[in-house]
Parts: structure tokens; sequence; C-alpha cells
């Protein structure tokens, strides 16, 4: 058991190991706070990096599945409001 637990450790120091820590998303150099220094430099876009061609529409195709539920649920919505004033109006 002891051993069991000693692997357990390594395994969880070596996944946050692999955790990004460098990456930023979001400039948080802003005036008005307190860590603000106005002699960084800005990261420029060719930092973020390039995406290919595949990765891009990967991107698009999980934003589609991802929003598919929510219009579905507008167009339902939508079609049985028409529906109601349709038989409403009749």
């Amino acid at each position: 058991m002891a051993k069991t637990d000693k692997n357990e450790k390594k395994e969880k120091k070596k996944r946050n190991a692999d955790i990004d820590m460098e990456t930023t998303f979001a400039d948080m150099n802003v005036e008005g706070f307190k860590w603000y220094n106005p002699h960084k430099k800005k990261n420029s876009k060719d930092s973020i990096g390039k995406i290919t061609f595949k990765e891009f529409w990967a991107m698009v195709v999980g934003a589609f599945r991802a929003f598919w539920p929510t219009l579905l649920m507008i167009i339902l919505g939508f079609g049985m409001m028409v529906a109601i004033a349709y038989m409403w109006l009749k």
C-alpha cells in the first residue's frame, strides 16, 4: 500500500509539471493595478503562435457543436410560437 501512495504522489507531481504556466492569454499589466509596470514590453502577436488550417477548422467545428443545442432550441421555440399564433388566429 505504501508503494501505491508513492506512485500516486509521483504521478501527481508529473501532472503538475505538465501544466503550462508561461503562456499568457490576457495582458494583466493594466494601468491602475498595483503591479502595473509602464516599462514592461507588450507581447507581439507573433509570440502567440500560428495555427494550421486543420486546427482552425477543428475550432470552428467545435464552436458549432457547442452552439448547436442552443440554436436548435431557438428554432424550435420560434416554430412553436408561429404554430400557436397560426392556430389562434385561424
